[in-house]
């Protein structure tokens, strides 16, 4: 099972898991019992590694402030959004079919599963 951490968006923020495609979290604020998941095979409408380059778009799209501090943040966290070994951690925006969106941070390995899953 792989796991994900949402940090901006529509999405609740926090820890997240990714399994068999369905990305789903226990407990959400308007879920505090029976939880929250997506079918991302199905939902998703685009995936985008973000990049210094493509950074200042995504922030102004998603539009809120907690996306502007992690993007912004010191230039050593934005070696962490490159992709590299499966070690490395990496940053994506992702929108869904029903046009909410979301920017979270996994590794390496489960980013090339979630664009997969785009065709």
């Amino acid at each position: 099972m792989a796991k994900m951490k949402i940090i901006a968006g529509d999405l609740p923020q926090g820890a997240w898991a990714l399994h068999f495609g369905i990305l789903s979290n226990p407990s959400t604020p308007d879920h505090p019992f029976k939880g929250e998941s997506l079918n991302l095979q199905e939902e998703i409408a685009s995936l985008e590694l973000v990049t210094e380059q493509n950074k200042k778009r995504v922030v102004g799209t998603l539009g809120g402030g907690v996306a502007g501090a992690v993007l912004l943040g010191p230039v050593g966290a934005i070696g962490g959004l490159l992709i590299g070994g499966n070690g490395k951690q990496v940053t994506v925006s992702c929108s869904l079919k029903d046009g909410r969106r979301f920017l979270a941070t996994t590794d390496s390995k489960t980013y090339q599963k979630l664009l997969s899953m785009t065709y």
